[in-house]
């Protein structure tokens, strides 16, 4: 689609996180170590929580699900920002980046769902402990995992499209590291208030969502566990889901900055380094984050390694 004398765009040009030569090579290698740890660990929760016997339970079959999906987000932004590292051209064709951005979305949209599936898991699973196997069955965990799909699938193709039918004439260099809505809708020469409206509204609804059914959860297992006489009860019950608090603040707190700022306050520098982190940092985090304080993980690990020696 050609607007006067301009050339429709066929690639774009990403800037990276630094556009400093001298930072290319060190930011390099941070990055492929962030990247290692991001597959080793991810990949290590999604094996132990399949091959054990002892983890087969909703709790870790969400975690596994999560591990997927952190891997995915992963997998979609940092390979391609390493090759670029090296690269003196930094393109990406136009196809590439739309797939990049449906990837990139179909995962956060999922891992934000995902998050609120475990706090609800764990709501049931300390407020009406009688009830857990019946009301988080195989059947409503498979049910919860594929509408957690269905819907990242079902955002990531309609934000897609709504961004990828703007026209993109001249400008075609991209101020991020990655193809994100924002930094795109910036360089198109169409009105851009419908996606920019709709990308907006999607993001608040999705937080929104989100976050009331986690903040549900956590004030009726805060009751719950306040309802306990014994402290060793209180600690056995609070650190069920401590690591899954920690998560889910530090997600949605860098998620909240990113997202719901006005569009005369956005900062596309600050965007970037948000962006790092919950796209590379965060899915690096959370396997640590589960394994650390996790009895039973650290535990699977070790039957693991010891039957892989033996």
């Amino acid at each position: 689609m050609a607007h006067g004398n301009f050339t429709q765009v066929t690639e774009f040009i990403l800037t990276g996180v630094s556009e400093r030569p001298d930072l290319q090579i060190p930011l390099f290698f941070v990055f492929l170590v962030i990247y290692g740890l991001t597959v080793t660990g991810n990949l290590s929760i999604i094996t132990l929580t399949s091959v054990d016997s002892r983890l087969q339970t909703p709790m870790y079959f969400f975690l596994r699900h999560l591990a997927i999906i952190n891997l995915g987000n992963s997998t979609v932004i940092a390979p391609k920002m390493l090759i670029n590292f090296l690269g003196k051209k930094h393109t990406t064709s136009y196809y590439e980046c739309a797939i990049q951005l449906g990837g990139f979305l179909f995962f956060i949209v999922a891992e934000v769902l995902m998050l609120a599936v475990m706090a609800y898991d764990r709501y049931v699973a300390i407020c009406k402990p009688l009830l857990y196997m019946a009301v988080v069955s195989r059947q409503v965990c498979f049910l919860l995992v594929s509408l957690t799909y269905l819907y990242g699938f079902s955002t990531s193709i309609v934000t897609s499209f709504s961004v990828f039918s703007m026209a993109y004439c001249s400008l075609n260099v991209i101020n991020h590291f990655y193809c994100d809505t924002v930094p795109l809708l910036a360089l198109s020469c169409s009105d851009t208030s419908f996606p920019e409206t709709a990308v907006f509204v999607s993001a608040s609804t999705n937080l929104t969502f989100s976050i009331t059914v986690v903040v549900a959860s956590y004030f009726n297992i805060i009751l719950s566990i306040l309802k306990i006489h014994s402290s060793e009860g209180r600690k056995r019950a609070f650190s069920t889901c401590a690591s899954h608090m920690t998560a889910v603040s530090v997600f949605y707190g860098t998620l909240l900055f990113m997202y719901l700022q006005p569009r005369n306050n956005h900062s596309l520098e600050t965007d970037k380094m948000a962006s790092v982190f919950y796209t590379l940092v965060i899915p690096m985090l959370n396997p640590m984050i589960y394994s650390l304080r996790n009895k039973d993980v650290k535990a699977a690990l070790k039957r693991f390694l010891t039957n892989s020696c033996c």
